[in-house]
């Protein structure tokens, strides 16, 4: 999450197939590598990513055209950084808009809509927001995360009720200074547990809908 936007990081290729697109960040997994020491190995060496707050499978590619000339079975993961982490990335290599991709290489384009979708699936029934957030944030800045990932906007009032309910949420005491403008200072909470958690079976975040007619 960056700039109040969900963002994907890219690189662009230089040679072919594909030269001039953005690609994913990934590579070969070595013989004595697990495939999450693998991601993880790969983001921190090209693109200078340390601090992956969540990371899980999101699905396996195998269709035999995927990649030209070559037969490459593919296993893509969702890894989500925190908005205050700021990678020294390469040159070839940008934050791109989840809403605005330029032309992607391969299948990825496919594969970064299924983690969008992934990601705004778990928002309603676990805590991965946390993945997303500081480590301290008041409610409204929450509010811009989860309104960003899930491309709808979101009552600050409900979303704290909802997470407060469901014991996600906890204050830690401070207050965010007022800005500018001036305003009373922010309460600041912080995510019980930073790591993943199923906090409702239902999901209660959902886009809004045309005001249903009363039946005469």
């Amino acid at each position: 999450m960056r700039a109040r936007r969900l963002e994907v990081l890219v690189w662009q290729r230089a040679l072919e197939p594909f030269a001039g697109r953005w690609s994913l960040p990934g590579g070969y997994l070595e013989p004595v590598e697990t495939l999450e020491d693998s991601i993880r190995r790969q983001l921190a060496s090209k693109v200078d990513v340390r601090e992956v707050a969540h990371l899980e499978q999101l699905e396996t590619l195998s269709d035999p055209d995927r990649v030209p000339n070559e037969w490459q079975l593919a296993t893509a993961y969702l890894g989500l950084v925190p908005t205050d982490a700021d990678p020294a990335i390469p040159v070839d290599t940008a934050w791109q808009r989840v809403d605005r991709l330029p032309p992607a290489a391969f299948d990825h384009a496919a594969i970064i809509r299924a983690g969008r979708d992934r990601l705004r699936a778990k928002l309603s029934y676990t805590n991965v927001a946390f993945a997303l957030a500081p480590a301290e944030f008041t409610i409204s800045e929450l509010r811009d995360i989860y309104r960003a990932a899930l491309g709808h906007d979101v009552s600050a009032t409900n979303l704290q009720r909802v997470l407060v309910r469901r014991d996600v949420l906890e204050p830690t005491g401070g207050h965010r200074a007022p800005g500018p403008s001036g305003g009373r200072p922010g309460a600041l909470f912080r995510f019980r547990a930073r790591e993943l958690e199923i906090t409702d079976q239902f999901a209660v975040l959902r886009p809004p809908g045309p005001a249903r007619a009363a039946a005469s």
